[in-house]
């Protein structure tokens, strides 16, 4: 029989959450009675409503703090800002394709700062805020390109590689506590982004809608559907409960048998 997860009392940052994936996941920690921080590096007031919303809905405290993820100092300064944080979920991401050789060096240096750097500056001070409380998940959204890889995404595919590493490590420095530490790993997720992409792909091969996404976009993911963001934020909200207690340092794919291959 299913338990219902209780997060009440649970304080939640998730960084690059003004959307898509980050935005899924603070909405199903939120019903699941975490309150929740959410993130970008703009500061809109369309970033505050979404707060706002989430608030009304749910009854729990949301609001949302701008930091940009590239400056090591600000994803510092925002789990400092926080206040409290029992959840971590790193989240922000870029991407960029190009060949090795004409990859910009600038496209580089930030996809590692947003994809990598700040998940160990935003961990670094959310462990002593774990420790104090007695209690911590810290839940890192690598990718199917963290335990694969695909030709002219160099620099992400280095990035989501390396969480999953910087996952491993903070297990096991904090094995012995109360404390656990696992990257997400998704494949084609159907967030605004990608379904803003569809019509132009449509366009480009002279394909059906249905053709683009099977045989253009989900053309490495086996089950030929995306995965969607109300299951990557239950993923997440089974991580942080006591189920998952003794789910440490390890990769959950949730991929449509991508990494299966």
């Amino acid at each position: 029989m299913a338990h219902t997860i209780d997060l009440s009392g649970k304080n939640a940052v998730i960084t690059g959450s003004n959307s898509g994936i980050g935005l899924g996941i603070a909405w199903a920690l939120a019903r699941a009675g975490a309150n929740v921080v959410l993130n970008s590096f703009t500061d809109r007031d369309e970033d505050h409503a979404i707060a706002s919303q989430i608030a009304t809905e749910t009854g729990v405290k949301a609001r949302y703090l701008k930091a940009d993820m590239s400056k090591a100092d600000e994803c510092r300064q925002l789990i400092t800002d926080a206040g409290s944080c029992d959840i971590l979920v790193n989240n922000a991401g870029i991407q960029y394709v190009a060949a090795i050789p004409d990859f910009p060096v600038e496209k580089w240096d930030a996809i590692i700062a947003i994809n990598l750097s700040s998940a160990f500056h935003t961990t670094a001070i959310a462990l002593p805020m774990m420790r104090s409380a007695g209690w911590g998940r810290v839940i890192n959204i690598s990718s199917a390109h963290g335990l694969t890889a695909s030709p002219f995404k160099a620099a992400y595919v280095a990035a989501k590689h390396g969480i999953v590493g910087l996952t491993k490590t903070t297990a096991l420095e904090t094995a012995k506590e109360p404390i656990t530490c696992n990257a997400i790993c998704p494949g084609y997720v159907l967030t605004d982004i990608v379904e803003k992409q569809i019509p132009d792909t449509m366009k480009k091969y002279d394909m059906s809608r249905e053709e683009v996404i099977k045989k253009v976009m989900l053309e490495r993911q086996p089950s030929k559907e995306f995965a969607t963001v109300e299951q990557l934020g239950g993923t997440a909200t089974f991580l942080c409960s006591s189920s998952a207690d003794q789910i440490t340092g390890t990769t959950i794919s949730v991929d449509g048998g991508w990494t299966a291959l």
